[in-house]
């Protein structure tokens, strides 16, 4: 079968469920612009399936998922959605000029420069922080990794992009290439357990991980770390929408968070039913409207209160709106970072970050096997290969 013919029926199939499922009660566009703007999801199920819907529209749902959670039929409309992506890819209609800053971002974070595997004797277990944390806040994962090392001695670390980006793209094939390659290397070095900071990174690792265990680093210290100093006063919480399923993640960032001796206050949109900060399904590169209208609805929740979220670009998109906290600085910086003094960087700064923590790791980790991808995407890993 032709990969025009596979993505095509992948796109009809899931939009038949749709429009056979929906009944038009409207709880799904209540909060979200773009079944406001488009029409409701069983709309553009039978507009897919009668050759009406443009393929190009699909790119401007944030592929949230808060439209399944309030269903009464449980339907899956971003579902739909990504397989119409995927089908645009194809026929050569999902290409954005708006989209190539991602797309840039996500190959820098593959590429030999950026990535490094450093995996010690007898490493079954390691930390993926991800692409954001590493440039934004590349102290914060020395600290992470010395404080999971003390119950896990022979924890190796990985930095490398989760390709994510190229999924939510519609970029099915290059997504898949690149992921299992990530994973058959590590699989093959022995590695069984992925312990993440970055909730889209656990998305595509519990989906696509065949054979690794993953875990975040949440639920692994919110039991085990300990404050230096006790805090007072009232926070919020911002569940990223990657995890908006996973209610035992929830839990553990809450204990993180009370553990500091601050109270939290929910909003009326959390944990399976939180929405979206903006950045899902990478809709702001193509209409900031639609982006845009997860934070005017989530200003009026927060009511004034500071947000701890555990996903950076939660914190980023949010942040620019009202006093947003990544919860590894809550940690490390507890009282900086309810004052907004937590320190962060941003782009271009970002990428020399990595540059430097690259060097810095190595002494830390002290590999066995160490190594980066190669410009085809592959993984050289070889044994002490010497200075990285």
């Amino acid at each position: 079968m032709s990969e025009q013919k596979r993505e095509g029926r992948a796109a009809r199939s899931s939009s038949r469920q749709v429009a056979e499922g929906c009944t038009e009660c409207g709880k799904c566009s209540r909060n979200c612009r773009y079944l406001q703007e488009f029409g409701l999801p069983g709309e553009q199920a039978r507009a897919v399936l009668e050759n009406r819907f443009d393929l190009r529209q699909a790119f401007q749902c944030s592929l949230c998922g808060l439209c399944t959670e309030v269903c009464p039929q449980e339907i899956e409309p971003a579902a739909m959605f990504l397989a119409l992506r995927n089908e645009a890819v194809v026929l050569g209609q999902g290409e954005f000029r708006q989209h190539r800053i991602l797309r840039n971002y996500e190959q820098r974070g593959n590429s030999p420069l950026f990535s490094w595997y450093g995996l010690p004797e007898g490493c079954s277990t390691i930390f993926f922080p991800g692409c954001a944390l590493p440039g934004t806040r590349p102290a914060r994962v020395v600290d992470l990794y010395v404080e999971l090392q003390k119950n896990i001695p022979q924890l190796g670390l990985v930095l490398d992009c989760c390709t994510k980006p190229s999924h939510d793209l519609g970029q099915r094939d290059y997504f898949k290439q690149q992921f299992m390659i990530l994973c058959r290397t590590l699989l093959e070095h022995g590695v069984r357990e992925v312990l993440v900071a970055c909730p889209s990174c656990f998305s595509m690792f519990n989906e696509y991980g065949d054979g690794l265990r993953v875990r975040t680093i949440y639920e692994q210290l919110a039991d085990t770390f300990t404050y230096k100093q006790q805090l007072a006063g009232t926070v919020t919480v911002q569940d990223p929408c990657s995890v908006r399923t996973m209610e035992h993640i929830h839990a553990a960032v809450r204990r993180l968070i009370t553990g500091s001796g601050l109270a939290i206050s929910e909003m009326k949109h959390h944990g399976t039913r939180t929405l979206c900060c903006g950045e899902g399904g990478a809709v702001g590169y193509v209409n900031q409207e639609f982006s845009a209208n997860w934070g005017k609805v989530r200003q009026k929740e927060v009511e004034g209160r500071r947000i701890i979220t555990y996903c950076a670009g939660c914190t980023a998109f949010l942040g620019r709106l009202m006093p947003t906290s990544h919860v590894v600085d809550l940690m490390f910086e507890p009282e900086q970072t309810l004052q907004g003094r937590e320190k962060t960087s941003t782009s271009p700064l970002t990428y020399l970050n990595r540059l430097l923590l690259k060097r810095r790791l190595h002494d830390l980790v002290q590999p066995a096997a160490e190594g980066r991808r190669k410009r085809d995407g592959k993984i050289d890993l070889s044994h002490l290969s010497g200075k990285n």
